[in-house]
């Protein structure tokens, strides 16, 4: 299953960015010349793929019901293992484990799937939302349905993928979340590794330690962590497999 193609998609323009403003907006310089403004769907800090001056890749969709026409997709970032390209679009990585689930990519550590729900309210005070809801096929010998969170992964230290890279109080509310579906479900946390330079995924304690203690108390408690790694190009993306995690940074 390592290096499958995952989705293809019209190949990507590449430009220079040039700023991000306004958390929402960057403005790239693309190879003719001409400065266009993108919308920028990660309004965290994006630590360690945000680089002025940098390579960025733009998609380019013309729509009568957007705003801006371009998208940032992609970022050229260096690392030991020499010049990654990294997923930046928030709004892709459900997609990217939803289509790892159903291409069986997924299937030793979570079973055959007969269904796959998008967004299912859940929660103590149902005020919540799981990324991926499953129910197992009948020949799963484990008939629980299966919550499942995806977290967007593309800091990292040396050659570790770490989550979160700021405080994020929506993180630590959606492990406690799972954790109250335990254990007459599953629940799983998948860090998206939007980028296929890692070992290893380990929680962010430098930037949340709040949500590191969550992490561990959630494994203690039966969540399962499962972190997913990727590979961008410039028109599809492949399935880079799963990767070990720790404790601790």
């Amino acid at each position: 299953m390592l290096g499958k193609t995952i989705t293809t998609f019209s190949s990507l323009t590449e430009g220079i960015l040039l700023k991000r403003y306004k958390r929402f907006l960057i403005d790239v310089e693309l190879d003719t010349g001409q400065v266009v403004t993108a919308h920028c769907a990660n309004t965290g800090p994006m630590k360690g793929v945000l680089h002025p001056g940098g390579l960025v890749r733009l998609r380019h969709v013309v729509s009568t019901t957007r705003k801006l026409s371009w998208t940032w997709e992609q970022a050229l970032v260096q690392s030991a293992k020499g010049n990654c390209w990294v997923g930046v679009n928030t709004s892709l990585p459900n997609k990217l484990i939803r289509l790892a689930i159903e291409a069986g990519c997924l299937k030793k550590e979570l079973g055959e799937i007969l269904e796959i729900k998008n967004e299912v309210v859940y929660g103590a005070k149902k005020k919540s939302r799981i990324d991926l809801l499953l129910t197992p096929k009948m020949s799963s010998p484990d008939q629980r349905k299966i919550f499942v969170e995806v977290k967007n992964t593309t800091w990292t230290k040396g050659s570790k993928a770490l989550f979160p890279d700021t405080v994020t109080t929506r993180g630590q509310k959606h492990l406690k979340e799972m954790i109250g579906e335990l254990p007459s479900s599953r629940a799983v946390l998948v860090p998206c590794i939007s980028r296929n330079d890692v070992d290893k995924f380990v929680p962010g304690d430098s930037a949340d330690p709040t949500y590191g203690d969550l992490f561990r108390q959630a494994l203690k408690s039966g969540v399962e962590v499962l972190p997913c790694s990727f590979g961008f190009y410039k028109d599809h993306i492949v399935w880079e497999g799963t990767k070990p995690f720790a404790l601790r940074e």
